[in-house]
Formats: structure tokens, sequence, C-alpha cells
């Protein structure tokens, strides 16, 4: 109907005017018995929460962020394991750390340990896949044997080596002496006692490199091995144009795996050379100076918390950066 009045018209508008009004909340027994419910409900997550977290965080807390802590602030004084006395310095023991012929030699050594015991396990590790993805008579022996050696406890690994390495009863002495050669002494000097430790610890951790690039090379798809065989391909340009790219991830996970574990190999450098004669890598240097002869508590703490800053730069720049260049199927 239509309003053609002036006064029709006011009323109309009136009514438009006229604000909605909004619903009400249901209000009485039922809403305040429903808020109780959902409150209980609430506190029985946090407890149940609290009774599965609670002991864990705990125990990380106790064990794990105290100790880093309390080892933030050892490192800043000059304290003699066990001595009920402590002077204060500073950053002296960081200083030392860096500037010191000592020093030095520590971040040398670890640098030639931690590269070559990684290059040389992911290369030799990567030939032994290659054979073991042969269909070869005796292939699951064989890697159980390739694999064996990782899972051996390192103080054994480390006696059983240093009975090789013996210079006078030793097997390598005796191969040496039966072909007129003399052995070398491996125990005494600093740059042998070095490469000793290298191979020892090469080939104990072999197998792991080995074992998951095995892993790998069987990820990938037959077709693309069968294609390019048909074109041509050898199996040198099959492993440079197709399986190493495709084992780019394997690579990746290797090189954090192993350059990790390196730089805190102890066990067989402990064995081996108990007073670390050229093989004082950062974390051995840290026993020797905290339980060894010098028994400089601060300095021992100071070097841990380089190497934890260590460890932790490499694995943020690894995932940062050259995970970036990893391409996952």
């Amino acid at each position: 109907m239509a309003v053609t009045s002036a006064a029709g018209i006011d009323e109309v508008a009136a009514t438009r005017r006229t604000p909605v009004p909004a619903p009400t909340p249901p209000s009485g027994p039922d809403e305040a018995d429903r808020r109780r419910r959902r409150r209980r409900a609430t506190s029985r997550r946090y407890l149940t929460f609290v009774l599965l977290a609670g002991p864990n965080v705990a125990l990380i807390l106790a064990f794990i962020y105290f100790p880093l802590i309390s080892n933030l602030y050892y490192s800043t004084l000059d304290w003699r394991l066990g001595a009920r006395t402590a002077d204060p310095v500073g950053l002296a023991n960081y200083v030392e750390l860096f500037t010191s012929s000592r020093g030095f030699d520590v971040w040398r050594v670890t640098l030639i340990f931690t590269g070559a015991t990684v290059i040389g396990s992911m290369v030799l590790g990567l030939l032994v896949a290659l054979v073991l993805d042969r269909n070869l008579p005796g292939k699951a022996v064989a890697r159980t044997a390739v694999f064996a050696p990782y899972v051996l406890s390192g103080v054994g690994v480390g006696l059983i080596w240093m009975f090789i390495f013996d210079p006078r009863i030793g097997i390598l002495g005796h191969g040496l002496r039966a072909f007129g050669r003399t052995s070398p002494e491996w125990f005494i000097d600093p740059q042998l006692a070095l490469l000793m430790v290298i191979v020892v610890y090469v080939w104990k951790n072999l197998g792991y490199c080995a074992v998951v690039f095995l892993a790998g090379l069987q990820a990938i798809p037959k077709d693309l091995t069968e294609a390019a065989s048909l074109d041509g391909a050898g199996p040198v340009r099959q492993l440079f144009s197709i399986k190493l790219p495709l084992l780019g991830p394997t690579v990746f996970f290797l090189s954090v795996t192993c350059i990790l574990s390196s730089m805190q190999a102890f066990d067989i450098l402990r064995i081996m050379t108990p007073t670390g004669n050229g093989t004082n890598t950062i974390i051995f240097e840290i026993f020797l100076q905290s339980f060894g002869a010098y028994q400089r508590a601060g300095y021992s703490a100071a070097i841990a918390v380089v190497l934890f800053l260590v460890l932790f730069a490499i694995t943020a720049i690894q995932l940062r950066y050259v995970e970036r260049k990893v391409h996952y199927r």
C-alpha cells in the first residue's frame, strides 16, 4: 500500500529508525551450570597437561638448562676443579682460547679431524653403497659386515686398533717388517697420531654412511636409470647426472649428522691417545683441561660454551642456507 500523507511518511521513517533490540543471552540456573562444567573441563585438561609434561619439563630444566646456565657462569671464573674458592676473570678464558698457541692448535686439529672424517666417511660410504646396490651374491652378509663397526663400542674399537697400530706387536708392524720396512711410531708422532685416529673413526662410521646412501639409491626410480642406459649413458654419467642430484637430501642429512658427530668424537681419541698427543680436538680439550693434569674447570667451561655456540651456528647455517639448494622429490 502506498503512503501518500505526510503523517504516514513520518510514521514509516520513525519505524525504520527504531533500533532492533539485541537478543539477550540466556540466563538462569542452566547457564550458570553450563559455565561451571566448562571451567571444570578446562581445569581437567590443564591438570592432565601438567601431570604428563611436568616431569619431562622438570628433568629438562634440571639436567640441560640449569647446567648450561651454570656453565656460562663458571666460564667467567679462574677455578681449579675441586677448589673452594674461585676468582672472577670476566672473558679472560675466552680470550685465551682464541689467542693462545694451544687454543690455535685445538682449532687446527678440530678442523682437520672433522673435515677428514666427514669427507672420508661420506665418499667411501657412497662408493660402498654403489657396490651394495648391485645384484651380487652375499649382499646381505656384506651389508651386515659393513654396518657392524658403527654399532660397536668406541672403547672396544679403539683397543682393537691399538693392537693393530702397535709398532712392535701389531699386525701392521708385522706386515711392514715382512717387506723390510719399519713401522712408524704412530703413538709418539703427533701428525701420525692424528692420522691414526682419523683412519679408525672413518672405518667406524663408514657403515652408517653406506647404509643411508644405499637407502637413497634404492629410492631412485629404476625407470630413470633404464631410460639413461637406453640413451647410451654409462654408469659414471648416470652417477653424476641422475643419482647424485637425486641424492641431495641424503647428502644434506649426512653432512649435518656427520659434522655434529665428528665434532663430538671423544671415546676413540681418549682410548688411543690418552694425553691428547696431537689429537686434542675441542671436545677432547674440554676433558683434558678439566679432568686431566690442568684441572682448569673455568677454562674448560669456556671451551664448552664455545663448542655449544659453534654446533648451534653450524646447524642453523645448514638448515637456513644449505637446505635451500636441496631438491626434494
